[in-house]
């Protein structure tokens, strides 16, 4: 197997962080950050990972080490540019989990690849937010910073203390804004269903998705479907990560055999 070191462009390796390469993995999980979120959200996620999953953490423009770069035009376009991105890393079973705003960021990056006949992915994860027919319209990239601060505290999921500095308050609230935007503004395009598996997950308080909201997902995809409940608010994923990524790691065995790879660190 030709291992993605020895594929991925410059353009690859400017869209995906890979915080534990594995060279003999024979599966990769995708992970897509939500508003405001950075790969860095997911580093924990490596460790936690069998010895035959490679993880690779999209890194939006805008934030961390792609600070000074323009953020992407719309959800549409950063996905497309996600997808391109996406393509070399293909070589082997490949799923795509999105939390919140990466949720519809994950879909939309699998749809156009299930359009571009690439090798198709093995399952797609979606968390937190509600599919595409339930999406809720929303203004809160129009209000004033301090309602902002408030939200995004209200939810979770930032660091401590990260708007008690003046200079990293503004930075942090300029692209938590333009994700707010991108994700109140969207507007899906009429598609047709996915034929891979799709797996939602949801914390059981969260105000952003309710259970019955994910469910709708299920007509995203021709194929099997199933949501997974878990205790806890729309950041549920964070004290629970182990939980989490034993769930993820179940359901990829429902559509590629872990167990029976032979993989290398």
């Amino acid at each position: 197997m030709t291992t993605a070191s020895t594929t991925v462009s410059s353009a690859t390796r400017a869209w995906v962080r890979t915080p534990c390469p594995r060279p003999g993995a024979t599966a990769r999980l995708v992970l897509f950050p939500h508003a405001g979120g950075a790969a860095s959200f997911y580093r924990a996620w490596a460790d936690r990972l069998p010895a035959a999953v490679e993880l690779a953490v999209v890194q939006y423009p805008g934030r961390e080490d792609r600070l000074h770069e323009p953020h992407p035009a719309s959800l549409a376009d950063l996905a497309g540019r996600v997808a391109h991105a996406l393509r070399p890393l293909l070589d082997r079973p490949t799923a795509l989990f999105g939390h919140s705003l990466g949720a519809s960021v994950a879909h939309e990056t699998a749809l156009r690849l299930e359009a571009s006949g690439r090798p198709p992915l093995v399952r797609l994860f979606v968390s937190g937010r509600p599919g595409p027919a339930r999406l809720r319209p929303g203004a809160k990239h129009l209000a004033d910073d301090d309602a902002l601060c408030a939200d995004v505290a209200q939810l979770g999921g930032t660091r401590e203390g990260v708007f008690d500095h003046p200079e990293l308050r503004a930075i942090v609230l300029s692209t938590l804004r333009h994700d707010y935007r991108m994700a109140e503004t969207y507007r899906p395009a009429a598609a047709r269903p996915l034929t891979v598996p799709i797996t939602a997950f949801v914390g059981d308080v969260d105000p952003e998705a309710s259970v019955d909201e994910m469910g709708s997902w299920r007509a995203c995809t021709s194929d099997s479907f199933d949501v997974r409940v878990f205790p806890g608010d729309h950041f549920y994923l964070v004290p629970l990560l182990a939980e989490v990524v034993e769930a993820v790691v179940d359901a990829l065995r429902q559509s590629v055999p872990l167990e029976t790879w032979a993989a290398t660190p």
